[in-house]
């Protein structure tokens, strides 16, 4: 990197004397010379009164300067060294001792005698503190604010010192006879070593801007900071080793034998320019210029104006180096800075690009700000809205070409920044000619990354409009076309709109091509994520570019962002039929299930439940669970899915129905329960009829769909029970017909079918449970429930009369189209003729409205005390069952009545288990009845007792005894006396009392 960062410019030629010191002061330079004078010399432009208006902040000019003044006697000795301290208005001088005027008429403010032999010194200028080194010891003064210094401390080091220079708290040494460099710590006088100053040359301290130091070490600047550490990267390598370095921000100039060399202060510290001027004494720096003094002559190198040097750079295509001074513009040109680091980074970008390295170059399109469209530009194979490209690259040209404006500080400045505007960004044979290196795998993937960056502020923006228009056409009541909830939503039809917005068209732009890239570079994951975000994608494009290359993901991912769900569930669907094919299994990269529509349909149920329906009826016959399943987590009605099931998929209605039902007993109606046992009716007719065919039927066969319907059953109603009978086959589906018997309260009925027809007595009793535990629960009288046990057990005793009956009942009950079903009592169907048997019912039938106890016991007689027999001819008794009955609920059974209908040939011993357990019952209950009694006397006793004692209570009354309610006397009052003994009141105040506390707790009574 070469280019002219200075100036050089004579300022005084011939000096009549030997120049050993210069500084400057405002626009004028301070010359020491060796005869002891101190001569002020000014440009030629300025006149006396000119300089006597002040100083201010001056620069030098580049221009011819001359004598002003002279002052005579300035020192006695060659001025080593001078310094102007601006802010404090001083001038500090180095000759045989510290001497200390004040600006501009150089008075005299101090003279440090203690400063005698000094070699160096150093100024601190933000506290105002003086360090000078003589001999082996270091010395600090404390400027008092008024005309004098006062000394604050005195150090002694190894050596003699030959530069020094403040860092922080601390003071660096440049030891001359041990070339070595050390920190004094001025808190505690420690001197800490560093390393050597080198073979030849000598200690060289001098202060960078930022607090660090750059300390001479032959050709090399070491760079450390305020504790002597090295600072990384920080080495400046010099041509040849330097006598004196000064820092011009952002230059470092060096006095070399043969010239006066200028580096960066970046890294890696380029050359930067080379000032040929030999035998110079002295490099000093000032505000806008560096003095070089030799001799006799004075030369100033003035920095060139940061504008035309970032445009000298930028020319020779050293960008970084451009940036940088950039960073240097003054704050009040931040408009002109803006556009020159955009100018910058562009081209930098540009030449980054086509030299192949293209994350670096997306990296300075990032930081240029430019527009996206500018950069898809140099992408031509990429596809996206035709909504403003080329009026977007004239506005950036035009924008690049204004740039001349803004330059106020080199006119050469302006044609280069305008230099793009001249020819086109990207000629016709250029893009042909890198097309294929431009849609490289890098450049995709460097284009990604920059599209990422850029992507959350261009769609918050979006997102942020398209709010806004919600909100202002629900507020003026037109008509909203966005979905607030999504506002990609809405993007469908955008670019046509003439009242598009910049930020909306930019978001479609960048989304369309990001989406492009993605699959383009295989990132088909990252696609379908960009797609299933909030994104602005064009529709048209993007399915196209998808049809193109059978990404069938993405465009179903695009539909369904954009709700367009009944295309994307017509391409799923011919996906899914695709799968299945085989012609079609070469262009469907991936297996399509018809899971992923039930998937596709579930958040859909919500919003457009009769689009789901409609799609899920495909999918019921390969997936009808998880179809099922999805009705059952939607919010569809239940009787909206039950109507479409039973049109498409009848043989699906009952199990969807079941699954409802088990998930809540109270999610579906009772016709939807009614319609769910008609179905299981219908199946299992139908499949009995089948058996039957065959004559395979048997009634112990269960199928699936027949226990569903023995179960379903239990919970129907009488008047469906009653239509259900009537469609049953007589002879067959016995425990069918028991349940629905049941259902219409034909008790004896259904316990015939299960003791003569199923020939399963446990089935019967279970039935005798549920009906007892059913009238429990009922609060209905116990002795109506106990009374089905009683029905059961002449079911036993008399088979052959129940089944002559039975027949007759089940074809009237069939046969009664319109008559409704009377409730028949089971004493009314066994009536037999006269006898003894007769009297036994009507007992029985009569002891209805009796309290019976299961444990009471039977007073009258006995069946062997009759002389009619129970039994008829022909028939055969289940005994054995009676006595198991009996045995196992004798606790439900009335023991008088039971024992009534016993045939009096039943042995005694056999009627253990039934009379052993309920005499035992008998007795524990006459047992507990003698002990409650029992306890009742004695509490009756005891209360006698306390009663006695309470009237045997003496109260005597004196004259001195006062009633406690009105404080008078009771004197031969009728007086009434508390059941404590001890309060007394008159009786009178005693009943207006009782009266009060009655009346006060009727009012409040009704006041509740």
């Amino acid at each position: 990197m070469v280019h002219t960062a200075f100036d050089t410019s004579q300022l005084i030629t011939n000096s009549p004397y030997k120049i050993d010191a210069v500084e400057s002061y405002g626009h004028n330079l301070l010359i020491t010379s060796s005869d002891g004078c101190l001569r002020i010399y000014s440009p030629e432009s300025i006149d006396s009164e000119q300089l006597d208006g002040g100083y201010g902040a001056l620069e030098l000019k580049k221009e011819a300067y001359v004598l002003q003044k002279t002052i005579s006697g300035f020192s006695k000795m060659p001025v080593v060294a001078i310094e102007v301290v601006v802010s404090r208005q001083l001038l500090i001088s180095l000759s045989e001792s510290i001497a200390v005027h004040r600006l501009p008429n150089l008075e005299i403010v101090a003279v440090i005698s203690k400063g005698k032999g000094a070699n160096a010194f150093s100024w601190d200028d933000r506290r105002g503190f003086l360090c000078f080194a003589r001999q082996k010891r270091v010395s600090i003064f404390r400027h008092d604010g008024g005309r004098g210094f006062v000394e604050v401390r005195e150090y002694s080091v190894p050596d003699s010192v030959k530069s020094m220079s403040w860092c922080g708290e601390n003071i660096c040494l440049g030891l001359g006879n041990r070339k070595e460099y050390a920190i004094l710590n001025v808190t505690n006088g420690t001197l800490s070593d560093l390393f050597s100053s080198g073979r030849n040359a000598t200690p060289l301290v001098v202060p960078l801007p930022f607090g660090e130091l750059l300390l001479g070490k032959d050709k090399i600047g070491v760079i450390v900071d305020q504790n002597g550490k090295l600072v990384q990267e920080g080495r400046i390598c010099w041509s040849e080793s330097p006598a004196a370095v000064v820092i011009q921000k952002p230059y470092a100039i060096a006095l070399l034998p043969r010239h006066v060399e200028i580096r960066s202060l970046r890294f890696p510290y380029p050359l930067v320019q080379t000032v040929v001027l030999r035998d110079v004494r002295r490099l000093v720096q000032s505000n806008n210029t560096v003095i070089v003094a030799q001799d006799n002559d004075v030369h100033g190198l003035f920095l060139v104006p940061i504008g035309a040097q970032i445009v000298q750079l930028t020319a020779s295509g050293e960008f970084e180096e451009a940036l940088a001074l950039c960073k240097m513009l003054p704050p009040e040109d931040l408009n002109l800075r803006t556009a020159k680091e955009q100018s910058i980074h562009i081209r930098y970008a540009r030449h980054l690009y086509e030299n192949g390295s293209y994350e670096e170059a997306m990296e300075h399109f990032l930081q240029s700000q430019v527009e996206i469209t500018y950069v898809l530009s140099l992408y031509p194979s990429l596809t996206f809205p035709k909504s403003s490209t080329a009026a977007e690259r004239e506005k950036f040209l035009d924008f690049i070409g204004d740039t001349s404006e803004l330059s106020r500080a080199s006119s050469d400045m302006s044609d280069d920044f305008a230099s793009p505007a001249s020819s086109p960004l990207m000629e016709s044979d250029e893009t042909s000619g890198l097309e294929s290196k431009k849609m490289s795998h890098n450049t995709l993937v460097a284009l990604i990354k920059f599209l990422q960056r850029k992507r959350f502020n261009i769609i918050e923006k979006a997102t942020t409009e398209v709010t806004e228009e919600v909100v202002s056409d629900a507020v003026g009541d037109h008509t909203v076309s966005y979905e607030t909830s999504r506002p990609n939503i809405s993007i469908k039809g955008r670019l046509n709109n003439p009242n598009n917005s910049a930020a909306r068209d930019m978001a479609t732009i960048l989304d369309t091509a990001l989406v492009q890239a993605l699959l383009l570079t295989e990132q088909s994951l990252a696609a379908i994520e960009l797609l299933k975000s909030l994104n602005f994608c064009d529709v048209g494009i993007c399915e196209e570019f998808f049809l193109q290359r059978n990404q069938h993901l993405c465009m179903l991912e695009l539909y369904k962002c954009n709700t367009m769900h009944r295309k994307a569930l017509q391409l799923l669907l011919e996906l899914v039929e695709g799968s299945k094919s085989e012609t079609h299994k070469a262009e469907i990269h991936q297996n399509f299930k018809p899971e992923m529509i039930i998937e596709y349909l579930k958040p859909l149920c919500e919003s457009d439940p009769m689009l789901a329906l409609e799609f899920s009826m495909p999918v019921l016959e390969s997936c009808p669970t998880q179809t099922i399943e999805l009705f059952l987590s939607a919010n569809i009605p239940v009787d909206l899915v039950n109507s479409y099931l039973k049109q498409h998929a009848p043989n699906l209605q009952a199990t969807y129905l079941e699954q409802m039902l088990a998930i809540n007993e109270n999610g579906i109606s009772a016709n939807l329960q009614n319609e769910m046992v008609q179905i299981y009716f219908s199946e299992v007719l139908d499949w009995q009829a089948n058996l039957s065919s065959g004559e395979k039927w048997d009634e112990k066969t269960f199928s699936p769909t027949r226990k569903k319907l023995l179960s379903a059953l239990e919970s129907i109603s009488g008047s469906k029970a009653e239509v259900l009978f009537k469609q049953l086959p007589q002879n067959v589906l016995y425990e069918e017909q028991a349940i629905l018997l049941g259902k219409m309260n034909q008790h004896e009925l259904a316990l015939s079918i299960y003791v003569h027809k199923l020939h399963v007595p446990q089935l019967a009793l279970s039935y005798c449970d549920r009906v007892f535990n059913s009238g429990l629960q009922t609060h209905s009288s116990r002795t109506y429930s106990s009374n089905i046990y009683l029905t059961l057990l002449q079911i036993y005793l008399n088979p052959q009369r129940t089944t002559n009956k039975f027949e007759k009942r089940i074809n009237n009950l069939m046969s009664s189209a319109n008559t409704s079903i009377l409730k028949v009592s089971s004493w009314n169907l066994i009536k037999t003729k006269g006898g003894r048997l007769s009297k036994k019912i009507a007992e029985i039938e009569g002891a209805v409205d009796t309290r019976i106890s299961p444990s009471s016991t039977d007073n009258g007689k006995s069946d062997g005390d009759t002389d009619d027999v129970v039994e008829e001819e022909g028939s055969t008794m289940m005994l054995d069952e009676v006595l198991d009955l009996l045995g196992q609920r004798w606790d439900r059974i009335h023991g008088a009545h039971a024992l009534k209908l016993l045939p009096k040939e039943t042995k005694l011993q056999n009627l253990l288990p039934f009379l052993g357990p309920l005499v035992k019952k008998s007795s524990e209950a006459y047992r507990n009845f003698s002990v409650i009694k029992s306890l009742r006397e004695n509490e009756n006793l005891q209360v006698k007792d306390e009663l006695y004692k309470l009237r045997k209570t003496v109260v005597k009354i004196t004259g001195e005894s006062i009633c406690s309610l009105c404080n008078k006397k009771i004197g031969t009052s009728v007086f009434a006396t508390y059941p404590d003994g001890k309060t007394i009141v008159h009786f009178v105040c005693f009943r207006d009392s009782q009266n009060m506390k009655a009346i006060s707790k009727g009012t409040h009574l009704r006041r509740q």
